[in-house]
């Protein structure tokens, strides 16, 4: 649950909690419960890490992070961790956290008081489009770099919010029970990633033997990231600012 990751997106996974609740179709063949289960542990309970929480103050040269592979970092169940957590990823700037959420209507009451922080990317999970209100959620709040991650992808998305979005991954599911992904909706987000210059990352077509099938889609690998240099003053701007400024705007519409 720590140090190297074999997923394509990141370098490393921190989890400073483990256990989560499912809360939509994407969670239903979680890898997380299968190998939770397998070592005979219950994955419905939160529990912080014995020996993972301050993991990343031990690692000095940068790496790319994925914060929380197994849990949520919004959950409700660690609100009482979260701010040490914080404390850490403020403490190791030479990091990226990569904070992806199933949760983002916890967010805006569990960031910090100095959000934005610049080695944070925050991110929402959408597996299909009942939830393209998590990316409306995602887009309200300031970040350095909002992305998407359209995994496990169960059907197309048409229209695809990407306004203030940095970054779109794409993988279908593995492992046992996967559901099928079709090429003609992967081929549709990366031609919408196109239009909009937003970096396309196609992790993989899935399946029972993910490393069978691979990950190039019409004969090619997506590996494109976000720059996080390329970045608009008011998407980054801090929540009491925004929060003032719209208290400014309300008061003037009144007069």
């Amino acid at each position: 649950m720590g140090r190297i990751s074999q997923i394509e997106w990141t370098e490393a996974t921190w989890n400073p909690w483990h256990g989560c609740q499912k809360v939509s179709a994407g969670c239903a063949h979680c890898y997380m419960y299968r190998d939770k289960n397998r070592y005979g542990q219950d994955p419905t309970k939160i529990v912080r890490g014995k020996t993972t929480f301050e993991l990343p103050l031990s690692w000095k040269e940068p790496r790319l992070i994925f914060t929380c592979s197994w849990s949520d970092f919004f959950i409700e169940e660690a609100d009482e961790w979260r701010d040490g957590a914080w404390d850490v990823i403020r403490s190791t700037p030479q990091h990226t956290y990569q904070i992806l959420t199933k949760r983002p209507e916890r967010v805006e009451d569990h960031l910090p008081d100095d959000w934005p922080l610049p080695n944070v990317w925050l991110g929402v999970s959408v597996e299909n489009p009942r939830f393209y209100w998590r990316i409306e959620q995602l887009c309200a709040l300031p970040a350095f770099v909002r992305f998407l991650s359209l995994e496990p992808l169960l059907a197309a998305l048409p229209d695809l919010p990407l306004k203030g979005i940095s970054w779109v991954i794409v993988g279908g599911e593995s492992g046992p029970r996967c559901r099928p992904m079709k090429e003609e909706w992967v081929c549709q987000i990366r031609d919408d990633c196109a239009k909009a210059k937003v970096p396309f990352f196609f992790k993989q077509w899935g399946g029972l033997r993910k490393d069978v099938n691979g990950r190039e889609l019409e004969g090619r690998v997506w590996d494109e990231m976000p720059d996080p240099a390329q970045r608009d003053v008011a998407a980054v701007a801090p929540i009491r600012l925004l929060q003032s400024l719209t208290s400014k705007n309300r008061k003037r519409s009144t007069r």
